[in-house]
């Protein structure tokens, strides 16, 4: 079998597209790129629609935060402790029984239990809390002079949210945000080696990374496929995060600019 005929048989395996059966023996180097890469579809899915939902909720979330009412500022605080607080692992755990036992007792649940939604909601709240985190700092650190300059234009409440104080947090915020979107999408590797099953060995990446692995009895070639693709998705988030920073910042001299730096977390 052509490289070619390969990628044409596997390249879209991992959303139901082309050949059922996984290669048994006798595994190329194209069928492990070519499988491990269709498995990136899903990660690439968790991590732009739990990041698209994530922002607009984690900066209700930051907002509420900052808020001076105790009713609307502690459910915020709660969550982004909890979610911050205990492993995502476990969480995906949790997610995964509770919607089983929700399924048990109302049939809408039923999607949930399935990873292309349930360990999606897991992954938007985990995203959520660490980016409310983000952005309640960076609410924190806007200089007081942009605020008062707002009021001295006659700007309150939401035109002043919207023109100075949102704009403002997103410059401050954006590079420490970009590090939490690159951990995110490295955190959707979990996903199938959580509660959430893969149906019809329709996984993601390290799900064929680990298939491969099994078989052959060697890591030292799908593992450092995997990596390499990851490798190749987080210079692709730096870049296009880096053009938004751009985008934020353009206002500013050059030597005020704040730059995206990569910084590995040790824990997630």
């Amino acid at each position: 079998m052509s490289c070619l005929q390969t990628i044409q048989d596997y390249g879209l395996r991992s959303v139901g597209y082309g050949e059922r059966l996984l290669p048994k023996d006798n595994f190329t180097l194209c069928e492990q790129f070519t499988l491990i890469g269709s498995g990136m579809i899903w990660n690439i899915y968790f991590g732009v629609v739990a990041l698209m939902f994530g922002f607009f909720f984690a900066t209700a979330l930051g907002v509420a935060k900052a808020s001076p009412r105790r009713i609307i500022r502690k459910p915020a605080e709660w969550f982004i402790f909890v979610f911050r607080g205990s492993p995502l692992f476990i969480q995906f755990f949790f997610g995964y029984f509770l919607f089983l036992s929700l399924k048990s007792q109302f049939a809408f649940f039923d999607p949930f239990t399935a990873a292309w939604l349930g360990a999606l909601i897991v992954l938007f709240c985990n995203t959520s809390a660490y980016a409310a985190e983000i952005f309640y700092g960076a609410l924190q650190s806007i200089p007081k002079g942009d605020v008062e300059a707002a009021d001295a234009y006659g700007l309150t409440g939401w035109p002043r949210f919207k023109r100075v104080i949102w704009p403002t947090m997103l410059r401050l915020a954006w590079p420490a945000y970009t590090n939490e979107s690159i951990f995110l999408f490295h955190a959707t590797t979990l996903v199938f080696f959580s509660g959430f099953p893969a149906w019809q060995q329709r996984g993601d990446a390290l799900y064929y990374a680990s298939y491969f692995a099994d078989k052959t009895f060697n890591p030292f070639i799908p593992y450092p496929i995997l990596a390499g693709y990851f490798i190749l998705l987080t210079v692709i988030v730096i870049g296009i995060f880096g053009l938004i920073n751009r985008r934020l910042s353009r206002h500013l001299p050059a030597d005020r600019r704040r730059k995206i730096r990569l910084r590995p977390n040790l824990i997630r």
